[in-house]
């Protein structure tokens, strides 16, 4: 069979494309598609190299009511037309467009998530290793045609406890800390600026790989910095303040508390 030929059933006929008919049930989905797709993936963000990762997309559009079904491949179809293109914050934009045009949709949403991985220096011997940190992509047009790109990191930081420094005759107890800043984002944003800006309101950041000068550095720094997360929320929100791209946001701090089984929690949004 030519393989420009319609495919048909046995019988000769043409297969039928149920998920094309009529609905009658008058009722509009506002999210249709597909989630926990994994595929691989190049990105670029401002001022970084192109690096190689792996990301999780969930990708759904607006289904009218008459219409019975979406078309489910042409979401899988989309990412294997942009696996050799390098992911930029405009790519992504283009990328949730494309979907609309595809599926003959007027709003939809794309969401990735995936590691990104930043290098960095120790701060005595200088010596360089990479760190890993929680990136997300979220992008939404609306029913209105308006395009929201939210762009959320999540930041591994040390804490170490004020009230502890303070009654305690010496030593602190202090714990490994996620800041989580998600921000609506107006034009290109340095995302690597972004992360240093919330790692330096945090107690002290944290290292791939330290030596002993590092070590005691890390130490003294969390020890002389004391941060509640009611402090971290606030710091990293005026920080958040100085971007001009940056929009709205919410941050979060949760503290992995180390002489409790409970964490400490605080949020903070714009």
């Amino acid at each position: 069979m030519n393989s420009r030929d319609p495919v048909t059933l046995s019988t000769g006929q043409p297969i039928p494309d149920i998920q094309s008919l009529v609905d009658t049930r008058k009722l509009p989905i506002q999210a249709v598609g597909v989630r926990s797709v994994k595929y691989p993936v190049l990105i670029q963000l401002e001022g970084q190299r192109v690096l190689p990762s792996v990301a999780e997309f969930e990708m759904t559009v607006y289904l009218p009511a008459e219409q019975k079904g979406t078309h489910m491949s042409r979401f899988i179809a989309l990412l294997e037309e942009m696996q050799d293109q390098v992911i930029t914050l405009q790519a992504f934009r283009a990328l949730v467009e494309s979907m609309l045009v595809k599926l003959d949709a007027h709003s939809g949403q794309i969401q990735m998530k995936l590691p990104y991985f930043l290098k960095k220096q120790a701060p005595i011997s200088g010596v360089s290793s990479l760190l890993d940190y929680e990136l997300e992509l979220n992008g939404k047009v609306d029913e209105a045609g308006q395009m929201a790109l939210w762009v959320t990191v999540v930041v591994p930081v040390t804490s170490l406890c004020p009230c502890s420094k303070k009654i305690s005759d010496y030593g602190a107890h202090n714990q490994r800390s996620n800041v989580t800043a998600k921000v609506l984002v107006h034009g290109d944003l340095e995302v690597s600026e972004l992360i240093r800006a919330i790692e330096k309101q945090a107690s002290c950041e944290l290292y791939g790989l330290l030596k002993r000068p590092d070590e005691k550095y890390v130490t003294e720094r969390a020890y002389d910095n004391p941060k509640f997360v009611e402090d971290m929320v606030r710091d990293v929100a005026l920080a958040l303040d100085q971007f001009k791209q940056v929009k709205s946001y919410v941050v979060e701090a949760e503290n992995f508390e180390s002489i409790h089984n409970h964490s400490a929690y605080a949020k903070i949004l714009k």
